[in-house]
């Protein structure tokens, strides 16, 4: 296939998503079929690199993509999709059985989820989930993670006043749980008040699936 500059970068970020390794020219050309040589695959990758979209964490290495490259990745990704709406709901669940929901949230996305029943009433699970990603394998990520975990009601009481209505994307520095990862939250409107949930991982994340899951379970509470 014929692929311009960006291509090649949705590709390794599907790439890099998908292996959660370094990504390397002879990789995208082979598995994708790329009708451009390893070399100029290469010569492309550094462009990127210059722009700032990948980066290389080892000499040796492939490139993996930035938190700029995601952005742009998930810019592109909500285009795509249909508007989601999110308002005033009246919620026909119990919070255990919100609680249930967030479990199952959390087998399904492989992946920490939070529930903020209101500010002061706070949920979460899959913890688990967070600890076996890769990218927090490292001595100082786990200790990262775990600060995380417990500041977790801070952060969501510092959070939850700043978040608007409806469905947030945020990635890296834009992430109250840290720079580290990403999280995909839902704020909503009950009849008691307002609560809000979401999902947090890498910023490797699959969003396509992390979006569907969290409108599928936002669609679970009307």
């Amino acid at each position: 296939m014929n692929v311009n500059l960006f291509e090649i970068l949705y590709l390794l970020i599907k790439e890099h998503m998908e292996s959660a390794e370094p990504v390397g020219s002879n990789i995208l050309v082979k598995k994708y079929n790329l009708s451009i040589s390893s070399a100029t695959a290469r010569q492309r990758l550094v462009e990127l690199e210059t722009l700032n979209y990948i980066k290389q964490p080892h000499i040796s290495a492939g490139r993996i993509p930035t938190e700029k490259a995601y952005k742009l990745f998930v810019e592109k990704l909500i285009k795509e999709k249909n508007q989601f709406k999110v308002g005033s709901v009246k919620i026909k669940k119990t919070e255990d059985e919100q609680k249930n929901i967030a479990k199952s949230l959390a087998h399904n996305s492989n992946l920490a989820i939070f529930w903020a029943f209101n500010k002061k009433n706070l949920y979460y699970t899959g913890i688990s989930n967070l600890l076996r990603q890769p990218e927090f394998s490292q001595i100082n990520r786990v200790y990262d993670i775990s600060q995380v975990i417990d500041d977790i009601d801070e952060i969501i009481d510092e959070s939850f006043n700043k978040i608007l209505l409806g469905e947030h994307i945020l990635i890296g520095s834009s992430n109250p749980f840290g720079s580290f990862c990403s999280s995909i939250v839902c704020k909503y409107k009950g009849v008691v008040g307002e609560g809000m949930f979401g999902v947090i991982g890498p910023m490797r994340m699959d969003y396509d699936k992390i979006i569907e899951l969290t409108r599928l379970t936002y669609k679970k509470l009307i």
